[in-house]
Formats: C-alpha cells, structure tokens, sequence
C-alpha cells in the first residue's frame, strides 16, 4: 500500500518514519510513504500557499493551486484522496482496517492554519477528523491514519497481534501482566500462571467484556457475541 502525504513539514512526518513498526513496515515494503512538500508546488515567490481570506477573519487559509497541483503530481486511478478536517468523519478503527484492505494509494492532505479554501474540496474522496477538538495542523492527524492502517496491513504485524486490540470486535483489550508476579501489594491473577489454557482464555475474555462494560460501554452491541460472550456479560451486569 501506498501513502502520499501532502504537508507543510515534512520533517514531522520523516521523523516518525524512521522508527518501530512503521520503520520496518517501509523497510520490508508492506507500504511505501512519500513526502509531499506542498511548498514545492506553489507558482507563488517565497513559497506561498497562503493567503487572507475573503470577506476578512484572521488567520491564514491554505490556497487552492498549490494543493491541487501537489495532488495531481501523485494521482492515479488507483488514489483516493483524504483531507484531514475537523469536520470530517471521525476516525475509527473499523475504517482503518477498511482502508488497508481496499485502498492501494492514499493520498492525505495536512490541514493548517485557519482553514483551507473550501474548494478544495472538490479534488477530495473525504474529510477525516481523529476528534472533536482543533490541532494546529494536520500533521499528527496524518500520523495517526497512516499508523492506523499500516499495522493492519497484511505482514506488518502478526495477525494475532492485532486482531485481539481495542476496538476490535467492539470490544476493549483485556488486561495483561509481566514479571515480577507481586508489585506493591498487587499481584498477577492466579490464572494467568495456571497454564490453564482453556482457563485463561475465558479469563482474557471476561476481561474485555468487563472492561469494555467499564470503561466504554456504549461499544458493547449484543448483535455480535457469541453465546460464551453473553452469559458473560450477563454474569458481569448480574442478571
């Protein structure tokens, strides 16, 4: 899979690049990332790619052609293209996985300043937003989708290093432990040594449900467990 990611500072971007998964992914070729220095396509002296608005407002608005222009020197058919907004759908993990298994080319634009000129959008599959709240730049929103969806990719990680991870199956991560057995006071659940593996299955599972009953109980949709899953949460929920 291919990312393209058009962005007012590319050092942001190249510097996350060079480490952990994201490192070994480009280097094993599961994805290729290029960096797009929207300067590079302006027509403007001094590198301008932005301008006052019209009908006056402060802040700066990123311009249509050197947007455009950076778009179109990477687009293929295969490239869909994404502007990070706060307006746009918000970012889930359901689209993350979505994205890896259906976009060969992905195309991200980094919002900035006050806004872009809003025509932009013509030149654009969707607007995403990673929230509902305002960043300086969309920049870190870029990170977040390109991370998202690369470790889902095949070969990137171990699939079942990912396919037990929050938010799959509507479900929250169960809790996990590592040496030393006792810390302060608290100690590993007896299970979890056990080498009971039939045991310890069914603990990690009422674990997700508990916390997910917890912590994000809007997640929890009945539709989709299993059997096992539901007398567990009943059981949780005393019924």
């Amino acid at each position: 899979m291919k990312f393209s990611i058009i962005t007012l500072f590319p050092n942001i971007i190249e510097t996350y690049l060079s480490e952990s998964i994201i490192k070994k992914a480009i280097e094993t070729k599961k994805i290729t990332v290029e960096i797009l220095d929207l300067r590079a396509f302006t027509t403007l002296p001094h590198g301008q790619v932005d301008d006052y608005q019209f009908g006056g407002g402060k802040g700066m608005v990123l311009m249509c052609e050197p947007v455009v222009n950076a778009i179109n020197s990477v687009k293929t058919q295969d490239s869909f293209v994404v502007l990070t907004s706060p307006q746009g759908k918000t970012w889930d993990q359901a689209q993350a996985r979505t994205f890896s298994q259906t976009k060969k080319h992905l195309i991200i634009i980094c919002g900035h300043y006050e806004g872009f000129d809003s025509r932009i959008l013509n030149y654009v599959d969707c607007e995403i937003s990673i929230g509902d709240y305002v960043l300086t730049g969309g920049e870190l929103a870029s990170l977040i989708m390109l991370d998202s969806i690369a470790r889902v990719v095949d070969g990137v990680i171990k699939a079942e290093s990912h396919l037990n991870e929050s938010f799959e199956n509507n479900l929250l991560d169960y809790d996990v432990y590592t040496k030393p057995v006792e810390f302060d006071g608290h100690v590993v659940p007896d299970v979890l040594l056990s080498g009971h593996h039939q045991n310890i299955d069914h603990f990690r599972e009422t674990s997700k449900i508990k916390n997910t009953l917890q912590k994000r109980p809007d997640l929890i949709d009945t539709t989709t467990m299993s059997p096992v899953q539901l007398d567990i949460l009943k059981k949780l929920k005393g019924e």
